[in-house]
């Protein structure tokens, strides 16, 4: 969010970024989009912080500024995609480990089954390797979420949520509700004036 300082009142007064803040906040997106971080946006733009670094950046994306924000959209849709390949890579591994058998080992010797004499399998490696792959799961979800954030997509299905065609049905219902309310009413007041009229 800018600072008073970077704000003034347009001519409808409504607040509107200076024209040096605005010119800033577009380096730092020309610097996001070529890979730089926060911190570094920060020191090299004399921010306060991380924070004001990606407000700064943030502003620049909401104004959309085309160029610098379409690199930013680019970076950071490609950073996501290296995210979910990694995460890709974590589940084979775990999948892996689910596959081996786990024998269950206490002060270096091999634990047997009371009734078979076998070694007794270990279902901590099991259930450790299922909460991985639950918090990959978890990444996974967080990615799609940030993906269509910065996409527009979680917009345009809260705006397709809310946009309900009204058909001949609906207001013939509608229609129906009053008439009813209305003949409650009348019911009502009726009853509070002491009966039949």
């Amino acid at each position: 969010m800018a600072s008073p300082q970077d704000r003034h009142r347009d001519d409808k007064n409504r607040f509107a970024r200076r024209p040096e803040t605005a010119a800033r906040d577009n380096e730092a997106a020309i610097l996001r989009a070529q890979g730089w971080t926060y911190p570094a946006i920060a020191k090299h733009l004399k921010f306060a912080d991380r924070g004001n670094a990606y407000h700064a950046v943030q502003r620049a994306i909401a104004n959309v500024l085309p160029e610098p924000a379409e690199s930013i959209l680019f970076f950071e849709l490609e950073r996501l995609d290296a995210e979910l390949e990694r995460l890709n890579g974590l589940e084979e591994e775990v999948r892996t480990v689910l596959k081996r058998r786990h024998i269950t080992v206490s002060n270096g010797r091999v634990i047997l089954h009371p009734d078979t004499e076998e070694p007794m399998e270990d279902d901590g490696f099991v259930l450790q390797a299922v909460d991985r792959l639950l918090k990959i799961e978890e990444a996974r979800r967080r990615n799609g979420e940030r993906r269509a954030k910065l996409t527009g997509v979680e917009a345009a299905v809260k705006v397709d949520a809310t946009v309900r065609e009204v058909t001949q049905q609906d207001l013939e219902l509608q229609e129906m509700l009053r008439e009813a309310k209305a003949k409650m009413r009348v019911e009502e007041q009726q009853i509070l004036d002491g009966g039949d009229a």
